[in-house]
């Protein structure tokens, strides 16, 4: 590639931003099923979430950093775990709060994309069953509604983050419906271990979604799609893990069938939407004994997924044929590293490719980098530092690193800071 800028590959209005989720930055949401889950004995994270980053008490100085940074998006969810607490009652002063966040962000010029569901459901959900229960879809088709009206003036809604990650890991809340948790805790632990030496949420480490949870998900994207279009004005979408995956030469058929399961399906039902959120960290190929891990001799991130950032473009290509053409924003792209200048050298490459994907034409309308801050990272709790700002975990202060500083030239440029 030549030494030219890539000013003018990004369109007039691309959203620049960074991305959250309730639960791993809110701070104490009790009433969620992964809270109850962090507090059992055996439980798979290797700490609690606790006051995570305090964001909920905290919110107008996190939306006041990302308007200093030069950021024009702020990705932030809505916990159902706090709006219903419990079945039928919904907490008006809840909903408020997240009203007011919206408000502020739009007062201030950010755009705010929003999910309402980030992996955490009410506890009292995850105990009748959850989404395994016949019910599902219509509660949360009822949490949907009593949202809506709080929508306004918002462009970007994610229904549901990642419904192809989640139609394995809803069933980490199964213990809950079980007079004895804790035991039943051991056995789903057991079924999700990390292979070939690999730690993290991702399609590598994981069993294969089943048909009955991933048609749950559809059918509440869906049910969920339907009410926001009735009563909002809003874009309706849901974001999904793309993993990029390569097929090694003769498997290409192999491949076919971990993208249908992992990926097409999901993205099929996309085709409908408004857009689809894309989530890229990592690529891998399809081999002989199927999905395969980090080659030998790869440079690895903190979470021991290989150094690709090349797969944003593979994985933003994958979605468009996928889908049929459906405008896409990149939800989440990042990196676990201690260190900084590596992320700011894994953006600018996950940047280039995605440069080069606007040229082709596709339609992809934002960048949302994962995540603005350091937090609680599921089963790894603390250690693995995704964030574009460091938070202290005694005082709560925030530090912006370098990356974040450089990510916010790069949008106050549309794009001239990056070099290709």
């Amino acid at each position: 590639m030549t030494s030219e800028t890539t000013t003018s590959r990004f369109p007039t209005g691309f959203l620049w931003g960074a991305s959250t989720a309730p639960h791993q930055n809110e701070g104490n949401n009790t009433t969620s099923d992964f809270w109850a889950l962090e507090q059992l004995p055996g439980s798979s994270f290797a700490e609690r979430s606790g006051d995570a980053l305090d964001f909920y008490h905290r919110w107008k100085e996190d939306v006041d950093l990302v308007k200093s940074l030069g950021l024009t998006a702020f990705r932030f969810g809505i916990e159902w775990a706090r709006v219903e607490p419990t079945r039928g009652h919904f907490a008006k002063a809840e909903l408020a709060h997240y009203r007011r966040i919206i408000d502020y962000c739009l007062s201030v010029g950010v755009d705010p994309v929003i999910t309402l569901h980030h992996f955490t459901s009410p506890l009292w959900f995850a105990q009748a069953g959850g989404w395994g229960s016949d019910g599902a879809v219509d509660r949360f088709g009822d949490y949907v509604a009593a949202v809506a009206p709080i929508l306004e003036g918002v462009t970007w809604v994610a229904t549901i983050n990642e419904p192809n990650m989640f139609a394995v890991m809803f069933q980490m809340s199964t213990p809950l419906q079980y007079p004895d948790p804790a035991a039943v805790m051991v056995q789903i632990n057991e079924s999700m271990a990390p292979v070939n030496g690999e730690a993290g949420i991702n399609a590598f480490t994981m069993p294969e979604p089943e048909s009955i949870p991933t048609q749950v998900m559809i059918a509440a994207h869906e049910r969920a799609r339907a009410i926001l279009r009735e009563k909002t004005s809003v874009k309706v979408g849901w974001t999904i893990a793309v993993q990029g995956l390569v097929a090694r030469p003769g498997f290409e058929s192999e491949l076919a069938r971990y993208q249908w399961v992992w990926e097409d399906v999901f993205l099929e039902a996309s085709k409908d939407d408004d857009w689809v959120g894309v989530q890229s960290y990592t690529s891998q190929l399809v081999g002989p004994n199927g999905l395969e891990g980090a080659p030998e001799g790869a440079d690895l991130t903190q979470t021991g997924w290989a150094y690709r950032p090349d797969a944003l473009g593979l994985a933003l290509r994958h979605t468009w044929e996928a889908t049929g053409g459906t405008p896409m924003l990149v939800t989440e792209n990042g990196i676990a590293t201690a260190d900084d200048q590596q992320r700011i050298d894994y953006t600018t490459g996950a940047l280039e490719g995605l440069a080069e994907v606007l040229r082709d034409g596709l339609d992809v309308r934002g960048y949302l980098h994962w995540t603005l801050m350091d937090n609680f990272e599921w089963v790894h709790g603390y250690e693995k530092t995704f964030g574009l700002i460091a938070v202290d975990r005694t005082t709560f202060a925030r530090n912006p690193k370098r990356s974040a500083y450089w990510l916010g030239e790069v949008a106050r440029t549309n794009g001239s800071g990056i070099r290709s």
